[in-house]
């Protein structure tokens, strides 16, 4: 589970990375990256109504995206704010192929 000062929470937040961040997408994941004020590197993740109707499949991939950057993420000096969107696609894949997919799209923007 990530801390609390690791998570993107508030709207103006998501606003600005959406503005004027980096991104990256392929077929399961989008991911948008903007460099923060902050001494800390922030997360946020978008999972839609699109993706799934269902809460609870909605929830799983949220989970499975937070344990990912929990055990991958190591915390360097670049402190980022980084939106991870999931795509419709997304929702029959296993664990390792979303794994593979956000360490290819962290590697591409260097987070």
């Amino acid at each position: 589970m990530l801390p609390q000062k690791n998570r993107l929470s508030k709207k103006k937040d998501f606003d600005k990375v959406f503005k004027k961040g980096k991104s990256s997408f392929d077929g399961l994941l989008g991911v948008k990256m903007l460099k923060n004020e902050q001494e800390f590197t922030r997360f946020g993740i978008i999972v839609s109504s699109k993706v799934s109707k269902k809460a609870v499949i909605r929830n799983k991939i949220k989970r499975r995206i937070r344990n990912i950057i929990a055990k991958n993420y190591n915390s360097g000096t670049n402190a980022k704010d980084v939106v991870i969107i999931s795509l419709p696609k997304i929702s029959g894949k296993k664990y390792n192929e979303i794994e593979k997919s956000l360490g290819a799209h962290f590697k591409k923007l260097k987070i």
